[in-house]
Protein backbone atom coordinates (compact mmCIF):
# COMPACT_ATOMS: atom_id res chain seq x y z
CA UNK A 1 0.00 0.00 0.00
CA UNK A 2 1.23 3.21 -0.51
CA UNK A 3 1.13 5.93 1.90
CA UNK A 4 -2.18 7.55 0.37
CA UNK A 5 -3.85 4.65 0.25
CA UNK A 6 -3.65 4.23 4.10
CA UNK A 7 -4.54 7.30 4.55
CA UNK A 8 -7.65 6.91 2.80
CA UNK A 9 -7.94 3.82 4.51
CA UNK A 10 -8.09 5.02 8.08
CA UNK A 11 -10.32 8.16 7.34
CA UNK A 12 -12.79 5.39 5.78
CA UNK A 13 -12.60 3.75 8.73
CA UNK A 14 -13.05 6.29 11.38
CA UNK A 15 -16.81 6.49 11.29
CA UNK A 16 -16.52 2.50 12.16
CA UNK A 17 -14.21 3.31 14.71
CA UNK A 18 -16.18 6.28 16.11
CA UNK A 19 -19.21 4.17 16.73
CA UNK A 20 -17.27 1.43 18.22
CA UNK A 21 -15.74 3.81 20.23
CA UNK A 22 -19.07 5.07 21.67
CA UNK A 23 -19.86 0.90 22.38
CA UNK A 24 -16.63 0.49 24.33
CA UNK A 25 -17.16 3.67 26.79
CA UNK A 26 -20.50 3.24 27.50
CA UNK A 27 -18.99 0.42 29.78
CA UNK A 28 -18.23 0.99 32.81
CA UNK A 29 -15.21 -1.09 33.16
CA UNK A 30 -13.83 0.57 36.29
CA UNK A 31 -11.52 -2.39 37.33
CA UNK A 32 -11.45 -0.59 41.08
CA UNK A 33 -12.72 -2.95 44.44
CA UNK A 34 -15.75 -2.28 45.19
CA UNK A 35 -16.88 -1.86 41.62
CA UNK A 36 -19.13 -4.55 40.05
CA UNK A 37 -16.81 -6.97 38.20
CA UNK A 38 -19.05 -7.88 35.31
CA UNK A 39 -18.58 -4.44 33.31
CA UNK A 40 -14.92 -5.02 33.44
CA UNK A 41 -15.62 -8.39 32.05
CA UNK A 42 -18.21 -6.80 29.02
CA UNK A 43 -15.28 -4.89 28.49
CA UNK A 44 -12.31 -7.22 27.73
CA UNK A 45 -15.14 -9.28 25.75
CA UNK A 46 -15.65 -6.39 23.35
CA UNK A 47 -12.37 -5.14 23.28
CA UNK A 48 -11.28 -9.05 21.72
CA UNK A 49 -14.35 -8.77 19.55
CA UNK A 50 -12.61 -5.64 18.06
CA UNK A 51 -9.41 -7.21 17.90
CA UNK A 52 -10.75 -10.02 15.71
CA UNK A 53 -12.23 -7.12 13.62
CA UNK A 54 -8.92 -5.77 12.91
CA UNK A 55 -8.22 -9.11 11.01
CA UNK A 56 -5.49 -10.68 13.37
CA UNK A 57 -5.60 -14.54 12.76
CA UNK A 58 -5.35 -15.23 16.62
CA UNK A 59 -7.16 -13.51 19.24
CA UNK A 60 -7.82 -14.37 22.92
CA UNK A 61 -7.96 -13.30 26.76
CA UNK A 62 -5.13 -14.38 28.36
CA UNK A 63 -5.50 -14.47 32.59
CA UNK A 64 -3.35 -12.24 34.83
CA UNK A 65 -2.82 -13.63 37.95
CA UNK A 66 -4.86 -11.32 40.65
CA UNK A 67 -6.35 -9.08 38.01
CA UNK A 68 -8.46 -8.77 35.01
CA UNK A 69 -7.65 -10.60 31.66
CA UNK A 70 -6.24 -9.26 29.08
CA UNK A 71 -6.66 -9.59 25.35
CA UNK A 72 -3.95 -10.62 23.61
CA UNK A 73 -3.76 -10.41 19.33
CA UNK A 74 -0.85 -11.76 16.89
CA UNK A 75 -0.31 -11.85 13.00
CA UNK A 76 3.05 -13.38 12.40
CA UNK A 77 5.68 -11.20 10.61
CA UNK A 78 6.52 -11.11 6.89
CA UNK A 79 10.27 -12.91 6.37
CA UNK A 80 12.83 -10.02 7.01
CA UNK A 81 10.72 -7.51 8.63
CA UNK A 82 10.08 -6.83 12.53
CA UNK A 83 7.30 -7.09 15.04
CA UNK A 84 5.64 -4.27 16.61
CA UNK A 85 3.62 -4.60 19.67
CA UNK A 86 1.02 -2.39 20.55
CA UNK A 87 -0.56 -1.93 24.19
CA UNK A 88 -3.62 -0.40 25.53
CA UNK A 89 -6.13 -0.52 28.40
CA UNK A 90 -9.50 -0.70 28.73
CA UNK A 91 -10.28 -0.18 32.09
CA UNK A 92 -11.27 3.37 32.94
CA UNK A 93 -11.22 5.41 36.43
CA UNK A 94 -14.16 5.58 38.44
CA UNK A 95 -16.33 8.57 37.34
CA UNK A 96 -16.68 10.42 40.71
CA UNK A 97 -18.77 13.47 41.32
CA UNK A 98 -21.32 12.59 39.06
CA UNK A 99 -22.29 16.32 39.50
CA UNK A 100 -19.35 17.74 37.99
CA UNK A 101 -20.09 16.12 34.53
CA UNK A 102 -22.24 18.31 31.75
CA UNK A 103 -23.16 14.77 30.35
CA UNK A 104 -23.57 11.47 31.87
CA UNK A 105 -20.08 9.65 31.82
CA UNK A 106 -21.02 6.55 30.83
CA UNK A 107 -23.21 7.88 28.17
CA UNK A 108 -21.05 9.18 25.18
CA UNK A 109 -22.31 12.32 23.94
CA UNK A 110 -20.51 14.30 20.86
CA UNK A 111 -20.08 17.57 20.98
CA UNK A 112 -18.53 19.96 18.48
CA UNK A 113 -16.11 17.02 17.15
CA UNK A 114 -15.19 15.84 20.52
CA UNK A 115 -16.41 12.35 22.15
CA UNK A 116 -17.47 13.06 25.95
CA UNK A 117 -17.69 10.13 28.58
CA UNK A 118 -15.35 8.24 30.86
CA UNK A 119 -12.73 6.36 29.27
CA UNK A 120 -13.05 8.17 25.65
CA UNK A 121 -9.56 9.33 25.54
CA UNK A 122 -7.74 7.01 28.68
CA UNK A 123 -7.63 4.70 27.57
CA UNK A 124 -9.88 3.44 25.13
CA UNK A 125 -8.94 6.26 22.10
CA UNK A 126 -6.16 4.03 22.47
CA UNK A 127 -7.81 0.61 21.33
CA UNK A 128 -9.44 1.98 18.59
CA UNK A 129 -6.54 3.73 17.16
CA UNK A 130 -4.88 0.59 17.35
CA UNK A 131 -8.10 -1.09 15.45
CA UNK A 132 -8.17 1.35 13.42
CA UNK A 133 -4.70 1.75 12.13
CA UNK A 134 -4.54 -2.30 11.67
CA UNK A 135 -7.94 -1.91 9.35
CA UNK A 136 -6.47 -0.06 6.96
CA UNK A 137 -4.39 -2.78 6.16
CA UNK A 138 -7.16 -5.63 5.48
CA UNK A 139 -5.34 -7.96 7.17
CA UNK A 140 -2.40 -8.00 5.14
CA UNK A 141 0.43 -6.30 7.82
CA UNK A 142 3.66 -4.94 7.17
CA UNK A 143 5.16 -5.63 9.68
CA UNK A 144 4.47 -8.77 12.55
CA UNK A 145 1.93 -7.11 14.98
CA UNK A 146 1.52 -8.44 18.36
CA UNK A 147 -1.25 -6.58 20.65
CA UNK A 148 -2.08 -6.30 24.41
CA UNK A 149 -4.80 -4.94 26.21
CA UNK A 150 -5.16 -4.77 29.77
CA UNK A 151 -7.76 -4.89 32.40
CA UNK A 152 -6.71 -2.86 35.19
CA UNK A 153 -3.92 -0.57 34.53
CA UNK A 154 -5.73 2.53 36.43
CA UNK A 155 -5.50 0.09 39.92
CA UNK A 156 -2.99 -2.07 39.35
CA UNK A 157 -0.96 -2.04 36.75
CA UNK A 158 1.92 -3.77 38.45
CA UNK A 159 0.26 -7.00 38.05
CA UNK A 160 0.60 -7.01 33.99
CA UNK A 161 4.47 -6.68 34.91
CA UNK A 162 4.49 -9.82 36.35
CA UNK A 163 2.16 -11.60 33.64
CA UNK A 164 5.11 -9.97 30.88
CA UNK A 165 8.31 -11.37 33.26
CA UNK A 166 6.26 -14.51 33.38
CA UNK A 167 5.60 -14.83 29.44
CA UNK A 168 8.45 -13.10 27.86
CA UNK A 169 8.18 -14.30 24.41
CA UNK A 170 4.79 -13.89 24.43
CA UNK A 171 5.24 -9.89 23.52
CA UNK A 172 9.40 -9.76 22.81
CA UNK A 173 8.76 -7.26 19.85
CA UNK A 174 11.20 -5.15 18.01
CA UNK A 175 9.49 -2.12 18.80
CA UNK A 176 7.02 -1.52 21.22
CA UNK A 177 3.54 1.84 20.98
CA UNK A 178 2.36 2.48 24.48
CA UNK A 179 -1.44 4.43 22.90
CA UNK A 180 -1.34 6.05 26.40
CA UNK A 181 -0.54 9.29 26.18
CA UNK A 182 -0.85 12.16 23.90
CA UNK A 183 0.01 15.90 23.03
CA UNK A 184 0.35 18.85 24.88
CA UNK A 185 -2.13 20.41 22.54
CA UNK A 186 -4.69 19.20 19.95
CA UNK A 187 -2.52 18.90 16.36
CA UNK A 188 0.92 19.21 18.04
CA UNK A 189 2.74 16.20 17.11
CA UNK A 190 4.94 14.83 19.89
CA UNK A 191 6.32 11.40 21.23
CA UNK A 192 6.41 11.33 25.36
CA UNK A 193 10.42 10.52 25.93
CA UNK A 194 10.04 10.74 29.94
CA UNK A 195 7.30 9.25 32.54
CA UNK A 196 7.25 10.04 36.14
CA UNK A 197 6.50 6.91 38.27
CA UNK A 198 3.85 6.61 40.72
CA UNK A 199 3.14 4.98 44.73
CA UNK A 200 0.37 5.33 46.46
CA UNK A 201 -0.90 4.50 49.84
CA UNK A 202 -3.34 4.98 52.56
CA UNK A 203 -2.79 6.46 56.23
CA UNK A 204 -4.60 5.85 59.09
CA UNK A 205 -4.36 7.99 62.22
CA UNK A 206 -6.35 6.61 65.68
CA UNK A 207 -6.45 8.75 68.54
CA UNK A 208 -9.62 7.17 70.79
CA UNK A 209 -11.85 4.34 71.43
CA UNK A 210 -14.97 5.83 70.11
CA UNK A 211 -15.94 9.73 68.91
CA UNK A 212 -16.57 12.11 71.42
CA UNK A 213 -18.83 15.03 72.47
CA UNK A 214 -16.55 17.67 71.26
CA UNK A 215 -18.82 20.41 73.84
CA UNK A 216 -17.82 18.00 76.91
CA UNK A 217 -14.08 16.48 75.60
CA UNK A 218 -13.27 19.25 73.18
CA UNK A 219 -10.28 20.39 74.10
CA UNK A 220 -8.36 18.00 75.55
CA UNK A 221 -9.42 14.83 73.69
CA UNK A 222 -7.01 14.29 70.79
CA UNK A 223 -8.79 14.98 67.16
CA UNK A 224 -7.84 12.36 64.82
CA UNK A 225 -8.95 14.42 61.85
CA UNK A 226 -7.18 17.53 63.30
CA UNK A 227 -3.99 15.35 63.44
CA UNK A 228 -4.30 13.86 60.77
CA UNK A 229 -4.40 17.50 58.48
CA UNK A 230 -1.23 18.85 60.48
CA UNK A 231 0.68 15.28 59.15
CA UNK A 232 -0.61 15.97 55.30
CA UNK A 233 0.69 20.17 55.75
CA UNK A 234 3.76 19.04 56.69
CA UNK A 235 4.28 17.41 53.24
CA UNK A 236 4.43 21.01 51.47
CA UNK A 237 6.01 24.10 51.90
CA UNK A 238 4.62 27.90 51.63
CA UNK A 239 5.31 27.69 48.01
CA UNK A 240 4.13 23.90 47.32
CA UNK A 241 7.75 22.43 47.23
CA UNK A 242 7.74 18.77 48.56
CA UNK A 243 9.44 19.11 52.05
CA UNK A 244 10.17 15.44 52.98
CA UNK A 245 14.36 14.77 53.29
CA UNK A 246 15.57 12.99 50.26
CA UNK A 247 13.31 13.96 47.33
CA UNK A 248 15.16 16.86 45.40
CA UNK A 249 13.49 18.26 42.25
CA UNK A 250 14.30 17.52 39.09
CA UNK A 251 15.21 18.90 35.40
CA UNK A 252 13.62 18.42 32.35
CA UNK A 253 16.09 19.18 29.60
CA UNK A 254 13.26 20.25 26.54
CA UNK A 255 10.51 22.69 26.61
CA UNK A 256 7.65 22.57 28.72
CA UNK A 257 4.11 24.26 28.95
CA UNK A 258 4.55 28.44 29.36
CA UNK A 259 2.61 29.57 32.52
CA UNK A 260 -0.86 31.04 30.40
CA UNK A 261 -0.55 27.67 28.65
CA UNK A 262 -0.72 25.41 31.97
CA UNK A 263 -3.30 27.92 33.73
CA UNK A 264 -5.25 27.63 30.68
CA UNK A 265 -5.67 23.78 30.42
CA UNK A 266 -5.35 22.94 34.03
CA UNK A 267 -8.14 25.63 34.91
CA UNK A 268 -6.38 27.54 37.27
CA UNK A 269 -8.75 30.16 38.96
CA UNK A 270 -7.70 34.18 38.33
CA UNK A 271 -5.60 34.97 41.65
CA UNK A 272 -4.40 31.28 42.38
CA UNK A 273 -0.79 31.10 42.41
CA UNK A 274 0.83 27.65 40.57
CA UNK A 275 2.66 25.94 43.29
CA UNK A 276 6.62 24.54 43.74
CA UNK A 277 9.27 26.56 41.94
CA UNK A 278 11.48 25.47 38.86
CA UNK A 279 10.74 25.57 35.08
CA UNK A 280 7.14 23.93 34.35
CA UNK A 281 8.64 21.02 33.10
CA UNK A 282 10.75 20.51 36.01
CA UNK A 283 7.89 20.55 38.11
CA UNK A 284 5.79 18.23 35.54
CA UNK A 285 7.47 15.75 34.56
CA UNK A 286 10.99 15.53 36.32
CA UNK A 287 10.22 16.06 40.31
CA UNK A 288 8.49 14.24 43.02
CA UNK A 289 4.84 15.46 43.50
CA UNK A 290 2.39 14.29 46.60
CA UNK A 291 -1.28 14.58 46.21
CA UNK A 292 -4.14 13.80 48.70
CA UNK A 293 -6.56 12.25 46.02
CA UNK A 294 -8.82 11.16 49.39
CA UNK A 295 -10.40 11.46 52.93
CA UNK A 296 -12.33 9.31 54.73
CA UNK A 297 -13.66 12.05 57.40
CA UNK A 298 -17.52 13.08 58.59
CA UNK A 299 -19.35 14.72 55.40
CA UNK A 300 -20.11 18.17 55.92
CA UNK A 301 -24.16 17.06 55.68
CA UNK A 302 -23.30 14.85 58.13
CA UNK A 303 -21.39 16.67 60.80
CA UNK A 304 -22.06 16.08 63.89
CA UNK A 305 -20.11 17.44 67.13
CA UNK A 306 -18.02 15.26 67.71
CA UNK A 307 -14.08 14.95 68.66
CA UNK A 308 -13.03 12.13 65.69
CA UNK A 309 -11.37 8.98 66.69
CA UNK A 310 -10.06 8.24 63.51
CA UNK A 311 -9.25 9.94 60.26
CA UNK A 312 -7.70 8.47 56.62
CA UNK A 313 -5.77 9.86 53.51
CA UNK A 314 -5.01 8.39 50.36
CA UNK A 315 -1.66 9.63 49.46
CA UNK A 316 -0.61 9.15 45.62
CA UNK A 317 3.34 10.48 44.73
CA UNK A 318 4.62 11.10 41.11
CA UNK A 319 8.21 9.78 40.92
CA UNK A 320 11.00 11.06 38.73
CA UNK A 321 12.12 8.49 35.93
CA UNK A 322 15.04 7.81 38.02
CA UNK A 323 13.71 7.63 41.33
CA UNK A 324 12.75 4.28 43.20
CA UNK A 325 8.84 4.13 44.32
CA UNK A 326 9.42 1.86 46.82
CA UNK A 327 11.96 4.27 47.97
CA UNK A 328 10.06 6.95 47.93
CA UNK A 329 6.86 5.21 49.61
CA UNK A 330 9.52 4.58 52.44
CA UNK A 331 10.75 8.24 52.70
CA UNK A 332 7.09 9.63 52.50
CA UNK A 333 5.84 7.61 55.18
CA UNK A 334 8.42 8.28 57.87
CA UNK A 335 8.30 11.85 57.52
CA UNK A 336 4.31 11.23 58.17
CA UNK A 337 5.55 9.46 60.99
CA UNK A 338 8.26 12.06 62.33
CA UNK A 339 5.70 14.57 62.10
CA UNK A 340 2.65 13.09 63.89
CA UNK A 341 1.43 15.32 66.82
CA UNK A 342 0.53 14.02 70.08
CA UNK A 343 2.07 10.43 69.91
CA UNK A 344 -1.43 9.64 67.75
CA UNK A 345 -1.41 5.97 66.38
CA UNK A 346 -0.25 6.00 62.71
CA UNK A 347 -0.33 2.75 60.29
CA UNK A 348 -0.26 2.76 56.34
CA UNK A 349 -1.36 -0.11 53.93
CA UNK A 350 -2.72 -0.56 50.62
CA UNK A 351 0.58 0.53 49.03
CA UNK A 352 0.59 0.32 45.11
CA UNK A 353 4.15 1.53 43.30
CA UNK A 354 4.69 1.57 39.22
CA UNK A 355 8.36 2.50 38.24
CA UNK A 356 9.14 5.70 35.55
CA UNK A 357 10.70 5.64 32.00
CA UNK A 358 13.23 7.40 29.79
CA UNK A 359 13.51 6.80 26.49
CA UNK A 360 17.06 6.14 24.51
CA UNK A 361 18.04 8.35 21.87
CA UNK A 362 15.99 7.85 18.68
CA UNK A 363 16.66 4.57 16.76
CA UNK A 364 14.70 3.32 13.68
CA UNK A 365 11.22 2.61 14.63
CA UNK A 366 11.22 6.37 16.06
CA UNK A 367 13.02 7.52 12.96
CA UNK A 368 10.11 5.52 11.16
CA UNK A 369 7.52 7.33 13.65
CA UNK A 370 9.05 10.82 13.11
CA UNK A 371 8.49 10.17 9.34
CA UNK A 372 5.09 9.06 9.65
CA UNK A 373 3.76 11.79 12.49
CA UNK A 374 5.30 14.26 10.01
CA UNK A 375 2.86 13.01 7.39
CA UNK A 376 -0.21 12.77 9.73
CA UNK A 377 0.04 15.92 11.31
CA UNK A 378 1.83 18.13 8.97
CA UNK A 379 4.94 18.66 11.36
CA UNK A 380 7.55 16.51 12.75
CA UNK A 381 7.21 15.54 16.27
CA UNK A 382 8.64 17.20 19.43
CA UNK A 383 9.83 15.50 22.47
CA UNK A 384 8.25 15.76 25.60
CA UNK A 385 7.43 14.20 29.43
CA UNK A 386 4.55 13.26 31.05
CA UNK A 387 3.63 13.62 34.52
CA UNK A 388 1.57 10.63 34.85
CA UNK A 389 2.29 6.90 35.21
CA UNK A 390 2.31 3.69 32.82
CA UNK A 391 3.46 0.93 34.98
CA UNK A 392 3.89 -1.27 32.70
CA UNK A 393 6.56 0.60 30.13
CA UNK A 394 9.34 0.43 32.55
CA UNK A 395 9.03 -3.85 32.88
CA UNK A 396 9.01 -3.78 28.82
CA UNK A 397 12.36 -1.61 29.03
CA UNK A 398 13.63 -4.41 30.86
CA UNK A 399 12.39 -7.00 29.47
CA UNK A 400 13.36 -6.10 26.23
CA UNK A 401 16.01 -4.11 26.14
CA UNK A 402 16.96 -4.21 22.35
CA UNK A 403 13.28 -2.96 21.52
CA UNK A 404 12.24 0.90 20.91
CA UNK A 405 9.33 2.21 23.20
CA UNK A 406 7.28 4.61 21.52
CA UNK A 407 4.42 6.63 23.67
CA UNK A 408 2.11 8.57 21.11
CA UNK A 409 -1.72 8.81 21.43
CA UNK A 410 -4.62 10.96 21.40
CA UNK A 411 -5.28 11.79 25.19
CA UNK A 412 -4.03 15.57 24.64
CA UNK A 413 -3.87 17.29 27.36
CA UNK A 414 -7.18 19.28 27.59
CA UNK A 415 -8.85 16.23 27.46
CA UNK A 416 -9.73 16.18 31.13
CA UNK A 417 -8.60 11.98 31.98
CA UNK A 418 -8.91 11.36 35.30
CA UNK A 419 -11.73 13.79 35.87
CA UNK A 420 -15.21 14.68 35.00
CA UNK A 421 -16.24 15.52 31.31
CA UNK A 422 -12.81 13.41 30.09
CA UNK A 423 -13.71 13.72 26.16
CA UNK A 424 -11.23 12.54 23.00
CA UNK A 425 -11.23 15.06 20.11
CA UNK A 426 -12.20 12.83 16.73
CA UNK A 427 -10.17 14.64 14.56
CA UNK A 428 -6.94 14.30 16.91
CA UNK A 429 -7.78 10.54 16.89
CA UNK A 430 -7.65 10.31 13.15
CA UNK A 431 -4.81 11.86 13.03
CA UNK A 432 -3.20 9.23 15.68
CA UNK A 433 -4.57 6.47 13.99
CA UNK A 434 -3.21 7.57 10.56
CA UNK A 435 0.23 7.80 12.14
CA UNK A 436 -0.04 4.31 13.36
CA UNK A 437 -1.00 2.86 10.07
CA UNK A 438 2.02 5.05 8.70
CA UNK A 439 4.63 4.04 11.37
CA UNK A 440 3.71 0.43 10.49
CA UNK A 441 4.33 0.70 6.76
CA UNK A 442 7.55 3.01 7.31
CA UNK A 443 8.96 0.41 9.03
CA UNK A 444 8.81 -2.56 6.80
CA UNK A 445 10.70 -0.12 4.36
CA UNK A 446 14.04 -1.18 3.20
CA UNK A 447 15.32 2.42 4.75
CA UNK A 448 14.13 1.68 8.12
CA UNK A 449 15.47 -2.25 7.77
CA UNK A 450 18.97 -0.32 6.78
CA UNK A 451 18.96 -2.62 3.30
Amino acid sequence: MTPDQIESAVAAAMPQGVEELKRLAAIPSVAFPGHPEEPVRAAAALTEELLRSAGLPRVQQVQVEGSFPAVYGEAPAPPGVPTVLLYAHYDVQPAGDLKAWRTPPFEPTLIDGRLYGRGCADDKSGIISHVTALRAFHGRFPVGIKVIIEGQEEYAGERLEAFVEQNPELLRADAIVVADTGNPRVGDASVTTSLRGMAAFTVEVRTLREALHSGSFGGAAPDALAALMRMLTALHGDNGDVRVPGLPRGNFFGQGPSEEEFRQTAGVLDGVSLVGSGSLADRLWSSYSITVTGMDVPTVSGAVNAVQPVARARVTLRIPPAGDPRTTVSAVTEFLRQVAPWGVQVTFGDVVVGSGFQADSGGKARSALNRAMERAFGRPPRDVGAGGSIPLVNTLLKQYPAAEILLFGAEDEDAAIHAPNERVDLEELRRVATAEALFLHELSLPSALGV
